[in-house]
């Protein structure tokens, strides 16, 4: 069962201050810079396919998959009447086992995907299968949490609000960290208030996420035949330090 339960109902909206515009200038300057040439992309933990679609006006086929099926009716919904439609396919799987049936140019996998495979196992399960989705000369990039920032900042407790015209939405996020295994468990308590009768609906969900360290990321490319071009912050393109939670890879196969 996907993490995101009941959860992925509100997704969208916890994070509708997300900046996915500049957040794709970004990728589509990455996808410029290592694969120039390339127009063909697997997207694993598409979510509800917001950047998937802006890909899409960018001219880009996007062939997304996510464990959850109401965020990829939530991304379908919004997409089918785009003219960009036909460039966008959406499919239930898991990122380490989903197999499409063909390659692609580019394997994407953004919001931290690849720290949501907690295991050793898990992980090179997921790199092997990016691996297998790549035409020789693709490309795999991804984001992830920062082994060195997880140890320097440590996860806190943190709170969000957000609001539609119809609820209200809060989050508590409570965080456990696991020294030894390089995991953290993040506990999400939502509370869900009906602005029209004040009723409050409540749900719980803990997501494990898997902080790395470019070492492994190293290991893992090349244990799945993949070579490690470059790492940087995500979003600045900086050189990654204690201070980067959150880092992106680019391999080539």
């Amino acid at each position: 069962m996907s993490v995101f339960g009941a959860y992925a109902r509100y997704y969208d909206l916890l994070y509708r201050d997300k900046d996915y515009a500049a957040e794709v200038e970004f990728i589509a300057s990455l996808l410029q810079q290592y694969a120039p040439s390339g127009s063909r992309i697997l997207e694993l933990g598409c979510g509800t396919g917001i950047h998937a679609e802006r890909l899409a006006l960018r001219g880009y086929s996007i062939h997304g998959i996510d464990l959850s099926e109401e965020m990829l009716a939530t991304a379908r919904h919004r997409t089918e009447s785009l003219p960009v439609s036909e460039r966008l396919t959406f499919d239930v799987g898991n990122v380490r086992t989903y197999k499409a049936g063909h390659t692609f140019d580019i394997v994407l996998s953004l919001f931290h995907v690849v720290s949501y495979q907690a295991s050793n196992d898990e992980l090179r399960a997921m790199f092997q299968n990016a691996a297998e989705h790549l035409e020789a000369g693709g490309v795999f990039i991804f984001d992830f949490w920062h082994g060195p920032a997880v140890l320097t900042e440590r996860p806190s407790v943190r709170v969000k609000r957000m609001e539609s015209e119809e609820i209200v939405v809060t989050r508590v996020a409570s965080p456990t960290i696991d020294l030894i295994a390089n995991q953290v468990d993040v506990h999400y308590d939502i509370f869900i208030r009906d602005k029209k009768t004040a009723q409050v609906e409540e749900l719980s969900e803990t997501h494990r996420m898997r902080y790395l360290f470019l070492t492994e990321i190293e290991m893992l490319a090349r244990d799945a035949g993949l070579k490690f071009v470059s790492s940087f912050e995500w979003m600045t393109s900086k050189a990654a330090s204690e201070k980067s939670w959150g880092v992106c890879a680019v391999l080539t196969k």
